[in-house]
């Protein structure tokens, strides 16, 4: 399992930390979303999601990485 954090652009409150961690599980990806620091930390298999396949899923419900 590899862990990595990534810095969110686009959360506006609270339930946009809950949505990113849905979605993020829904591919397998165990996610903890903070809306205060505006992170994500993820823990995933490698051989199973790729980084750009978690930062296409955070694009598409609409949040950046930066």
């Amino acid at each position: 399992m590899k862990k990595q954090t990534f810095a969110i652009k686009g959360m506006h409150c609270p339930s946009c930390a809950m949505l990113i961690e849905g979605k993020l599980e829904a591919r397998g990806v165990k996610a903890v979303c903070s809306f205060p620091k505006q992170t994500v930390e993820v823990e995933f298999d490698p051989e199973k999601v790729s980084v750009a396949e978690i930062k296409k899923t955070l694009a598409d419900s609409g949040y950046e990485t930066i």
